[in-house]
C-alpha cells in the first residue's frame, strides 16, 4: 500500500518504518544519496553527501560504494569524490519521455518565450520544490538561465505559488505547514505572498513574482490540471526585471501564459492516449 502524502517529504523515522513492513530502508537511503546531487554540483564527497542527507558518514560510505559498483555513481580517485553515472541519466530521460505533456507543450512554450524574450518552464513538485521538466528560451535570455532538472522552491517562485493554488485543500495545507517548519523566518512573508497570489489566480488565472527567487528576475506563474484528481503542472515565464517589468507581465505576458496553458490543455485532450 502506498505511503500517505504527508510522508513523502523526507525519510521516515524508525517508528514509521516499523509500522510499514513493506518499506526497504536501505533502498530509500540509496535513493536519498542520488537525490543529494543537484544540477551544477559536479563532484561530491562522502562528507558532503552525509551533510545533505543527514545520514551517518559510515552509512554513506557503504551506499556510495554500492552505487559505484552498480554504475549509478562514478568515483574520481584524484578528488576522492563521486559524480552521477550514466544509468542515472538513462532513468531521467526515461522519466521525461513518459511525461507526454512536455512534448505537447514545447511549441507553445517556445512561442511565448520568443514573444516575451524570456524563459518559459513547466514543472512538477519534488518535495518542497518544483522541478523543471522542460524549458524554452527567448533569443537573448541571459538571466537565471536554468536547465531541465533544476529545482526552485515552491514558496519563493510564481510557479510554486500557482502549483499550491491547484492542489486539493488537504495537500495544500500539509505543504504550507511543511514550508513553515522548513523556513520559519521566511514564512510570514510567504503567507502574504500566497494570499496575494491566490487573489491574482482567482481573478486572472496567473500570479506575479517580483524579485522573490532572484532579486533581478521577475516572473509569472499558472497551472494546468489535466483531470480531476490528476497531477498538476506548473508553468512560468521569467526574465530580467529591466525587461520583464510588472506592467509588461500584467498587461501582456500573464494573459498570454493563461492562453498558452489553455491551448496546451486542449491539445492534450486531442491526443489518442490521455496523459
Amino acid at each position: 500500500m502506498g505511503k500517505e502524502f504527508s510522508t513523502l517529504l523526507s525519510l521516515p523515522g524508525p517508528d514509521e518504518e516499523k509500522t510499514d513492513r513493506q518499506f526497504i530502508t536501505s533502498l530509500a537511503r540509496g535513493l536519498e544519496v542520488l537525490r543529494a546531487f543537484e544540477p551544477g554540483d559536479g563532484f561530491l564527497g562522502n562528507l558532503e553527501i552525509a551533510q545533505r542527507t543527514s545520514l551517518p558518514k559510515p552509512t554513506i560510505a557503504r551506499i556510495t560504494h554500492t552505487l559505484t559498483t552498480l554504475g549509478y555513481l562514478e568515483y574520481n580517485r584524484r578528488l576522492e569524490k563521486y559524480s552521477l553515472g550514466t544509468p542515472v541519466l538513462s532513468l531521467g530521460y526515461a522519466c521525461l519521455s513518459n511525461v507526454g505533456i512536455t512534448k505537447v507543450a514545447r511549441p507553445y512554450m517556445q512561442e511565448l518565450a520568443d514573444f516575451a524574450n524570456g524563459s518559459v518552464a513547466v514543472g512538477n513538485r519534488d518535495r518542497l520544490n518544483v522541478v523543471y521538466l522542460e524549458l524554452a528560451h527567448g533569443s537573448s535570455t541571459v538571466s537565471l538561465r536554468l536547465d531541465v532538472g533544476a529545482r526552485v522552491p515552491i514558496h519563493k517562485s510564481a510557479m510554486g505559488l500557482a502549483y499550491l493554488h491547484a492542489l486539493p485543500e488537504n495537500e495544500r495545507e500539509f505543504l504550507i505547514e511543511a514550508i513553515k517548519r522548513h523556513d520559519e523566518k521566511e514564512f510570514p512573508k510567504f503567507k502574504k505572498r500566497l494570499q496575494t497570489a491566490f487573489r491574482e489566480l482567482d481573478a486572472a488565472g496567473f500570479c506575479v513574482s517580483l524579485g522573490i527567487y532572484e532579486r533581478t528576475v521577475n516572473g509569472v506563474g499558472a497551472t494546468l490540471k489535466l483531470r480531476e484528481g490528476g497531477a498538476a503542472y506548473a508553468f512560468n515565464c521569467s526574465g530580467p526585471s529591466f525587461q520583464m517589468t510588472e506592467d509588461f507581465i500584467r498587461r501582456e505576458v500573464g494573459p498570454r501564459l493563461v492562453a498558452m496553458v489553455r491551448n496546451i490543455s486542449q491539445a492534450v485532450l486531442r491526443l489518442p492516449i490521455r496523459i
